[in-house]
C-alpha cells in the first residue's frame, strides 16, 4: 500500500508540474546582436527552471523543443552530486531573433539523442596494447621518470572543427589536430584507424610542433621576470565533468608547481562547444597571497611572420600568429584572447635552444623545460579565483578563407562580440 502511495505521489506531482508548464511553457531566449549566430550555446541552471515552471521531480530531465523539434541539448551534472544542475542547449539565430522554445519534461533515461559534436579522451595503455578510456585518472608521478601511458600520449578534446590535446606527462605542453571532416576522430589514434596522426589523412592530422615551447596554450607563471612552465608537478590528474553533444568539460589538477621557492597548486577546467574555433580555459591557483602573473602563449619556432596583437570589443586584448607554419606546411592561426583590463604583459621569449645547452627533462623527446620560442600574453590573478581565455586555431587547409590573417582576425572579433553579448533568456 505504501509503494502505491508513493507512486500516485509522483504521478500527481508530475500532472501538477506538466500542468504548470503547459500556463508558462515557453522559454524565451533573444540575440541582442544586428548579426547572425550560429551554434551559440546556453546555459541555463535548474535552479532558474525550477524558478520559472515548479520542482523538477527525481529521475526527470527538461528538454526543449523548437517548431516541434527537440533544440539538441544535455542535462549535466557539474557538482557531481549525481543530480543534473545545468541545462545546455544550442541554436542558430539570426539578427536581432527571438525565438520561443517549448519546454517538456521527460524521464531521464529516455532523453533524446544528438549527434555528437564534442568529445573528451584519455585512453590508457594496457597490456594487451589497447587503450581503456577512462574518466579520471593520475598520470605517472615525476620520480617515475619519463613514460607514455595515454592514447595519443595526450588528454584530447575536439569538436566538429578542431581538435586539442594537452600531454599527459611531465612536458604538458597543448598541441593541435586539424580536422577536414566534421567527425569525432580522437577515440582513434593509435588504432588500425588511425595509426599515424601525423601524416595527412583524409580526417586531417596532427599540424603543430611544439619543442620547448608553450605549445598551443600552454600554461606558465611570470615571477621577477623568469617564467615557471606549469609541468613536472608532484602530482597531475585528469577528470572528465561532462560531456555531450553540445558541451564537454574536463579538469586538469596539479599539486606541488614549483614557482620560485613557492609550491602552488592549481585546476584547469577546459570546455569546448560545437562550431567553435576555439576552447575556453578557467585556471585556478592557490596557495599563494595577494596577485600573480599566470601566463598562456604560442609556439613561435616556424614563424616568419610578425606576431600580432589587437583589442576587441568589448574589452578584450588578443594576441596572436598566422604563418605557413603548420606541419603540413600550409596556413595556420593560433590566438589568446582575454580581458584587456586583466593583462599585464605581452612578450615573446627567446629561440635559444635550452636542451642542447644542457637543460634537459625528457630526454627520450628533446625537451627542456626550459621555454623557448613562444609569444606570450600574462594575466593578473588572484588566489582561488579561476581566470579565463579563449584559445583559438584555424587551418587552412580545412578553410580557404583561414589562409589570409585578415579573416582569422574578423572571426576573432565576431566571437569576442558574441562572447561579450550573450544570448538573452526573457
Amino acid at each position: 500500500m505504501k509503494r502505491i502511495k508513493i507512486i500516485l505521489g509522483v504521478a500527481v506531482f508530475l500532472l501538477l508540474w506538466t500542468s504548470s508548464c503547459s500556463k508558462k511553457q515557453l522559454l524565451v531566449v533573444s540575440n541582442p546582436l544586428d548579426v547572425e549566430r550560429i551554434d551559440e550555446t546556453i546555459i541555463v541552471k535548474r535552479t532558474e527552471l525550477e524558478q520559472r515552471y515548479g520542482e523538477i521531480p527525481d529521475g526527470y530531465a527538461v528538454a526543449l523543443k523548437l517548431d516541434n523539434k527537440y533544440v539538441p541539448s544535455q542535462v549535466d551534472d557539474m557538482d557531481g552530486d549525481g543530480i543534473w544542475d545545468e541545462l545546455v542547449f544550442t541554436l542558430d539565430f539570426k539578427p536581432s531573433e527571438t525565438l520561443s522554445l517549448n519546454v517538456v519534461t521527460i524521464p531521464e533515461n529516455e532523453y533524446p539523442d544528438f549527434p555528437m559534436r564534442t568529445n573528451i579522451q584519455l585512453g590508457i595503455l594496457q597490456s594487451d596494447s589497447s587503450y581503456k578510456e577512462v574518466d579520471k585518472y593520475d598520470a605517472p608521478s615525476i620520480s617515475e621518470g619519463f613514460k607514455i601511458i595515454a592514447q595519443g600520449e595526450s588528454v584530447s578534446w575536439e569538436n566538429d572543427k578542431m581538435g586539442f590535446r594537452n600531454y599527459f606527462d611531465v612536458r604538458n605542453i597543448k598541441d593541435l589536430f586539424g580536422k577536414l571532416k566534421p567527425d569525432i576522430i580522437l577515440d582513434k589514434l593509435h588504432t588500425p584507424d588511425i595509426p599515424n596522426y601525423h601524416e595527412l589523412s583524409d580526417w586531417g592530422m596532427d599540424i603543430l610542433h611544439c619543442g620547448s615551447s608553450l605549445g598551443a596554450g600552454g600554461l606558465a607563471m611570470l615571477e621577477a621576470d623568469s617564467l615557471y612552465r606549469l609541468g613536472s608537478t608532484e602530482k597531475y590528474s585528469f577528470e572528465k565533468i561532462t560531456e555531450g553533444p553540445v558541451r564537454s568539460v574536463f579538469d586538469l589538477k596539479y599539486e606541488g608547481w614549483k614557482v620560485a621557492n613557492q609550491s602552488l597548486s592549481a585546476v584547469e577546467r577546459i570546455t569546448i562547444y560545437p562550431g567553435k574555433y576555439w576552447f575556453m580555459s578557467d585556471v585556478t591557483v592557490s596557495d599563494f597571497e595577494g596577485t600573480k602573473q599566470l601566463v598562456t602563449g604560442i609556439v613561435t619556432s616556424k614563424l616568419t611572420n610578425d606576431p600580432f596583437e589587437f583589442k576587441a570589443e568589448p574589452g578584450y586584448r588578443v594576441i596572436g600568429t598566422h604563418d605557413r607554419q603548420s606541419e603540413n606546411n600550409d596556413e595556420l592561426g593560433m590566438a589568446v584572447m582575454l580581458k584587456d583590463n586583466e593583462v599585464t604583459r605581452i612578450a615573446r621569449t627567446t629561440d635559444i635552444n635550452f636542451f642542447e645547452r644542457g637543460y634537459q627533462t625528457v630526454v627520450e623527446k628533446g625537451f627542456s623545460h626550459v621555454i623557448s620560442e613562444t609569444y606570450y600574453v600574462a594575466q593578473k590573478i588572484k588566489a582561488d579565483k579561476p581566470a579565463r581565455h579563449y584559445f583559438f586555431a584555424v587551418w587552412g587547409l580545412e578553410n580557404e578563407k583561414w589562409k589570409n590573417p585578415e579573416n582569422f582576425k574578423a572571426y576573432i572579433s565576431s566571437e569576442a562580440e558574441k562572447i561579450g553579448n550573450p544570448v538573452v533568456i526573457n
